[in-house]
């Protein structure tokens, strides 16, 4: 599947489950992805194993073997799982907005390869 077409699944899904009944403002969207972003941090320093998905459901916590949601009630969890919800959020953000995030990904992958190495001198 291309960008575009996952941007419109994402936005119709979380359409279609409520989430835009009172739309949210353009802040409140970034600080929803912001948020996922930071789940993904707290796993980390919670010294969760950076490519480990474990799924739970209600008071259980299971890391399955095939790496795999077995059943629907099993919530997918990890920093893997974070990072999809950050993607996700981007998504639905520009399903809403009408951004074409596809050719925005293009370009601004075009223009860092024109970049300096390690440009603006940060550390980090």
């Amino acid at each position: 599947m291309q960008i575009n077409e996952l941007v419109k699944i994402a936005h119709a899904n979380a359409v279609s489950k409520g989430w835009w009944d009172k739309e949210p403002s353009f802040g409140e969207t970034i600080s929803l992805i912001h948020s996922e972003a930071s789940e993904a941090l707290e796993d980390y320093r919670n010294g969760k194993p950076i490519n480990q998905n474990w799924y739970e459901k209600e008071n259980e916590t299971n890391i399955f073997e095939t790496d795999k949601q077995v059943t629907p009630e099993w919530k997918p969890c990890g920093i893997p799982s974070e990072l999809a919800d950050v993607v996700i959020r981007v998504f639905v953000t520009c399903g809403r907005y009408g951004i074409d995030l596809e050719a925005a990904i293009n370009e601004k992958m075009a223009y860092n390869a024109t970049r300096p190495q390690r440009h603006g001198g940060k550390v980090i």
